[in-house]
């Protein structure tokens, strides 16, 4: 058997490129990842086969050239618009006359794997959040005491025009009590009622409309079936405003700026290690620069944000909302496309455990 029939029966991916990635070989797994034949493959580049992937492709040449090779074990890799989660290593072939053939194995990110990885980043995000919370509550006992002794100190002011100085005291109190009580966020589920989440989009699409006064073209794309399910409406308007909004500053300054709301209804669907049989999926997507690989596993901690301006609070929000309807928020982003995925069950979860 020919070493091209052996890679044939591998479940793992091997593409074979030249060092302007031009595609020399390819097995058959990787037709399947990449949805084409070897035959319009061969000598076509494989980035321009992908639409992004989450890789250095000028280090990978440096790399193999000097005779080494690597591994990156989370790179997001989109094809036919479909982001993947793969594990990708890259090795010189050293039978190679010319030192400019760089193997490729591409190994897709199985199942199991993806609900670990979700399961400990929930347990992470949830120890930061309650050491900010916990940070929170020490610093606002301070500041009532700080506020209390500023008016006293107003009422005993030989001259009226100092007061100017103690009202700065109570301001500048009262600013950072606000924002304490946006890091601890809402304690309790609120209450619950039958609504369609269709309403709820339909109230943000409305809110920011006024907002950005019609300059972001927003996309319907509605699934009608979604049937009605139990929810607190209010909560959940406010985590998805958080998300359209930044969609919103994210493309307000593009000539084409544009935010799609997307609805469809998911079938066994895994949230939490739980698997949930009907599910609405609300998808907001935009065509904005995109969100740094860096922040992207963090992006839903307390205090972290690529705004200039912001705070790190909305997406904070956000997921503690979702969480409390029992969902979840994702989000898979590259430079033209950023998509937030949330998904909340409509029927109860499966017995069983992922």
């Amino acid at each position: 058997m020919m070493p091209g029939q052996l890679f044939d029966h591998l479940l793992t991916a091997i593409v074979v490129v030249d060092t302007q990635w031009r595609i020399l070989y390819a097995n058959a797994a990787a037709e399947q990842l990449m949805h084409q034949s070897v035959r319009r493959l061969v000598n076509q580049p494989l980035t321009e086969q992908l639409q992004h992937a989450s890789v250095d492709w000028s280090h990978i040449v440096s790399t193999t050239q000097a005779g080494q090779s690597l591994t990156d074990s989370d790179v997001t890799w989109v094809v036919d618009g479909q982001p993947q989660k793969v594990q990708l290593s890259a090795s010189p072939l050293f039978d190679d006359p010319d030192g400019g053939k760089i193997l490729l194995e591409v190994n897709v990110v199985s199942q199991q794997q993806r609900i670990s990885k979700e399961l400990a980043q929930k347990a992470q995000q949830q120890a930061a959040k309650e050491l900010v919370r916990g940070l929170a509550h020490e610093i606002k006992n301070p500041l009532g005491g700080l506020r209390g002794a500023a008016q006293l100190l107003e009422k005993m002011l030989p001259d009226a025009s100092l007061a100017e100085y103690t009202q700065i005291i109570i301001e500048q109190a009262d600013r950072l009590r606000n924002l304490v009580d946006r890091l601890l966020g809402p304690q309790r589920p609120g209450l619950r009622q039958k609504q369609n989440i269709h309403v709820v989009l339909e109230k943000v699409r409305q809110l920011v409309n006024l907002d950005t006064q019609g300059a972001v073209d927003i996309i319907r794309d509605y699934d009608p079936s979604l049937p009605d399910f139990d929810m607190d409406p209010e909560q959940l308007e406010q985590a998805i405003l958080n998300v359209v909004a930044n969609a919103a500053d994210a493309v307000r300054e593009q000539a084409d700026g544009q935010i799609t709301l997307r609805t469809r209804t998911g079938f066994q669907t895994v949230i939490h290690g739980m698997r949930h049989r009907v599910v609405a999926q609300i998808e907001i997507i935009d065509n904005g620069p995109g969100i740094s690989p860096e922040l992207q596993d963090t992006l839903f901690y307390p205090m972290v944000t690529s705004k200039v301006n912001g705070n790190g609070l909305g997406l904070a929000i956000t997921h503690h909302l979702i969480d409390q309807h029992k969902g979840k928020i994702e989000v898979n982003s590259w430079p033209g496309h950023t998509c937030f995925i949330i998904q909340l069950p409509i029927i109860e979860k499966d017995t069983t455990h992922e």
